[in-house]
C-alpha cells in the first residue's frame, strides 16, 4: 500500500513537471517568433531570398518610410549626362557612363529663411546623393498679421532654392512627417532639422550642413550618417572649432550656418549591390588592371605572362598611390585647421 502510494505520488509529480515544461516551450516558441517578426519588421536593413546568383548576396537600406511617388516637379531639373568626358570630348573621369536617367533636385543647403516656419511633408529618396531629403512646406504668408507677413512674402519670393513655398532639405536622423523646422528662429528648439549660426550653437551638440563662408551654402557633413561637433567657440575672433567626421578639428567663423543632428539614412554604408549591373544602373563602367593593360596604356602594363607590375602602385600618368599624400605643403587653407585628422588620430592611439 506504502508503495502504491508512493508510485502515485510520483505519477502526480512527474505530470506536473511535464506540464510546466510544455508550457514554458510554447511560451519561449511565441516569444521567439515574437521577437523574429519585430526584427524582421523594425531591421534597417532589407535582404533577399537567393532566387537568382545577383540576389544571394544583396542587401539594401529599407525605403518603407520614403515618399513612393515622383518628387516635387518645381524643385527639380534635368541633368545631362557626360559619359566622363569634358567640353572637348576627352575622357576626364574614368569608368563613367550609361546607368539611369536622373532629375536633379533643388536641396535648399543655404537655409536663409530666418525665422520662417515650416512643416516636413514627406521623406524621399535622392538618386543624386547617399542621404535622404525632406520636402518642407513652409507657412502661408497671409497667416502672419502685419507687416511681417510682407516680410516673409518676400523672403519666399527671392530664395531660389523655394518654390511654391516648398523646399527640399537634407534629412537629418529621427525627422519625420509633420514635424516643424526653423531656420535661426527665435527662441527654436535646437532639434533635428533646424539650422542655426554657429555662435548660437550649444557646444558639443552634433551639427552637419556646415557652411565654410557665409552665405555660400553648406559645405561639409552632407553624406549618409556622417556627423560633426561643436567644440568650442573663440570670443577673441569669432571662430568656432568644429571637429569633423575625418577627426580634423578645423576653424569655421561663427556666422556660417550649420543645421542640428546627424545626417539621416546612416546604414547606407552596410548595402551590398549583389552584382555587377547594379553598379551599371549608376552610371559606372567597369574598371580594368593596370597589369591587365599595355605598356603604352599604364606603367604596370605589359610583361611575360602574368606580371606584378615591377613597380609599386603607380596611377596611370605614373604618381604613386595607396598613400601618398597629394596636399600642398603651404595651402592656403591651413591656417583654419586646428588639429589635422593624421595629428588627431595618433593622439587617440597614445
Amino acid at each position: 500500500a506504502a508503495m502504491a502510494s508512493f508510485m502515485a505520488s510520483f505519477g502526480r509529480l512527474a505530470g506536473l513537471a511535464r506540464s510546466v515544461r510544455e508550457a514554458v516551450v510554447v511560451n519561449y516558441g511565441v516569444a521567439t517568433k515574437a521577437v523574429h517578426a519585430q526584427t524582421r519588421s523594425y531591421a534597417p536593413m532589407k535582404l533577399y531570398k537567393p532566387t537568382t546568383p545577383g540576389q544571394r548576396h544583396k542587401i539594401t537600406v529599407r525605403r518603407d518610410h520614403l515618399w513612393k511617388g515622383k518628387p516635387f516637379r518645381a524643385l527639380t531639373k534635368g541633368k545631362r549626362s557626360t559619359g566622363g568626358r569634358n567640353n572637348t570630348g576627352r575622357i576626364t573621369a574614368f569608368h563613367r557612363g550609361g546607368g539611369h536617367k536622373r532629375r536633379l533636385r533643388l536641396v535648399d543647403v543655404h537655409r536663409t529663411l530666418y525665422g520662417v516656419e515650416g512643416t516636413v511633408k514627406r521623406l524621399e529618396y535622392d538618386p543624386n546623393r547617399s542621404a535622404d531629403i525632406a520636402l518642407v512646406e513652409y507657412d502661408h504668408p497671409g497667416n502672419v498679421e502685419g507687416s511681417q507677413g510682407d516680410e516673409i512674402a518676400d523672403l519666399l519670393a527671392s530664395n531660389s532654392f523655394v518654390k511654391k513655398r516648398h523646399a527640399y532639405i537634407i534629412a537629418p536622423e529621427g525627422l519625420k512627417p509633420g514635424d516643424r523646422v526653423v531656420s535661426n528662429g527665435k527662441d527654436a528648439a535646437v532639434s533635428p532639422g533646424n539650422a542655426f549660426k554657429l555662435r548660437d550653437i550649444p557646444v558639443g551638440v552634433e551639427i552637419h550642413n556646415i557652411e565654410l563662408r557665409p552665405g555660400k551654402g553648406g559645405q561639409l557633413v552632407r553624406s549618409a550618417g556622417v556627423t560633426a561637433t561643436l567644440m568650442r567657440r573663440e570670443a577673441e575672433d569669432g571662430y568656432c572649432i568644429v571637429k569633423l567626421p575625418s577627426g580634423e578639428q578645423r576653424y569655421v567663423l561663427g556666422e556660417c550656418m550649420a543645421s542640428i543632428g546627424a545626417v539621416g539614412n546612416k546604414d547606407h554604408h552596410n548595402r551590398k549591390l549583389g552584382k555587377a549591373g547594379a553598379n551599371r544602373w549608376r552610371g559606372r563602367r567597369p574598371v580594368v588592371r593596370g597589369v591587365a593593360m599595355n605598356p603604352v596604356d599604364h606603367p604596370h602594363g605589359g610583361g611575360e605572362g602574368k606580371s606584378s607590375g615591377g613597380r609599386p602602385s603607380s596611377t596611370p600618368w605614373g604618381k604613386p598611390t595607396k598613400g601618398y599624400r597629394t596636399r600642398k605643403k603651404k595651402k592656403e587653407s591651413d591656417k583654419f585647421v586646428h588639429l589635422s585628422r593624421h595629428h588627431a588620430k595618433r593622439k587617440k592611439s597614445r
